[in-house]
């Protein structure tokens, strides 16, 4: 169904939805890209997550607007604050030393304020007892969650929580969803539950691990969830790109190979939803062409069962490494990494949002449109 007028002209008629990936440390792209959509973010009413993203997802879920950006911060520069200072050299080779120095600190300590090497190491612990099954312990994540979530707010507030986890013994993407359920630590702390590193989390009987080993993006979640005839605004912010070089050694091999597992759903998302909506709008003006006696038809009826025509707007936003990030970059907590990519995604979304081609996404009659503005 074609739209030929703009039905809506500012941010505050949209309902706004983050949909946060999995990635580690390349999180603190996304609480940069936050800060940047900060004027548009404070309207937001649903976020999703999964890993990493669960985590920047409960942090602005749970806060109110004027505090978001000030507890994210906090959570990234406690990750962070056990790291070296930037090398005073300066090069691709220098960071890249240096960038490989702080990943191996992450695998011999842990990361503060998530998780610590477990000691004895699991290898040492009989199978079957505490810590045998993951190599380090994140109850200081919940500490952290406690100090910087408000969990009366986070299911109380006006702003939707989606977490995806997967069910270790039934292999399924299970969401949890404040829509639903009251959330608590656990919820977040399964989302990113990724083994063997981290333990399984159990919640109500059942244990989970990461939901990136199903799905890494919550686009899909968000999109069969959407309910509602309002327009929908999505921000999504993705930590590996889908596109990227043939390598050239084992190490770039292992960089690619992370990105390609971790990043592949989101273009097949966005791809299908496009078709259903198309779909989805052929059998209105199919129905609105019956006759009259045809229209009361249970098949009619059952393909309109649903229907809306609601603008769906999604803002692509991808971090892209450096020439000096490889395979360890999703567990290197540097300082000056979480900074690097703190700025890249704060720039990423400023640059989105002032896009003349962002700025006039409602003149167009598409009911679906996808922006992957930041790299052009």
């Amino acid at each position: 169904m074609a739209r030929t007028s703009v039905k809506h002209s500012a941010m505050n008629d949209e309902k706004v939805a983050f949909v946060l990936q999995g990635g580690g440390a390349l999180g603190a792209y996304q609480a940069g890209a936050y800060e940047g959509l900060s004027t548009q973010a404070r309207h937001v009413s649903w976020v999703a997550g999964i890993s990493i993203g669960a985590i920047n997802a409960a942090i602005i879920a749970g806060n109110a607007p004027e505090l978001r950006v000030e507890r994210l911060r906090a959570f990234w520069e406690t990750a962070s604050s056990k790291s070296l200072p930037a090398t005073v050299f300066d090069g691709i080779w220098a960071r890249a030393f240096l960038n490989q120095f702080s990943a191996s600190a992450t695998t011999l300590t842990g990361v503060p304020g998530f998780f610590d090497l477990r000691v004895p190491p699991a290898a040492f612990m009989p199978p079957g007892t505490v810590g045998a099954s993951s190599f380090y312990d994140t109850a200081p994540l919940r500490v952290t969650l406690e100090k910087l979530v408000d969990f009366d707010l986070l299911n109380n507030g006006d702003v939707r929580l989606s977490l995806g986890a997967v069910n270790v013994e039934t292999g399924n993407l299970t969401w949890f969803d404040t829509a639903n359920q009251r959330i608590a630590p656990e919820h977040i702390m399964a989302s990113g539950a990724l083994p063997p590193g981290f333990p399984a989390v159990e919640i109500d009987g059942a244990f989970y691990w990461d939901g990136g080993l199903v799905s890494n993006t919550p686009l899909q979640y968000i999109m069969d969830e959407q309910k509602s005839p309002v327009d929908l605004c999505v921000f999504q912010v993705d930590l590996f790109s889908a596109h990227g070089s043939l390598p050239a050694s084992v190490w770039q091999s292992e960089a690619r190979e992370k990105e390609i597992r971790f990043s592949s759903r989101t273009r097949f998302n966005t791809d299908m939803m496009r078709r259903l909506h198309d779909t989805s709008a052929a059998a209105r003006r199919l129905h609105d062409k019956l006759p009259p006696e045809l229209k009361a038809d249970p098949d009619a009826q059952a393909l309109l069962k649903g229907a809306t025509d609601p603008h769906i707007t999604i803002a692509h936003l991808i971090y892209r490494p450096t020439q000096f990030e490889g395979g360890s970059k999703d567990y290197e907590f540097s300082r000056t990494s979480m900074l690097d990519h703190w700025r890249a995604g704060k720039a990423d979304a400023e640059h989105t949002v002032n896009h003349p081609d962002w700025r006039n996404r409602h003149r167009s009659s598409e009911c679906v449109q996808v922006f992957d503005l930041a790299n052009h």
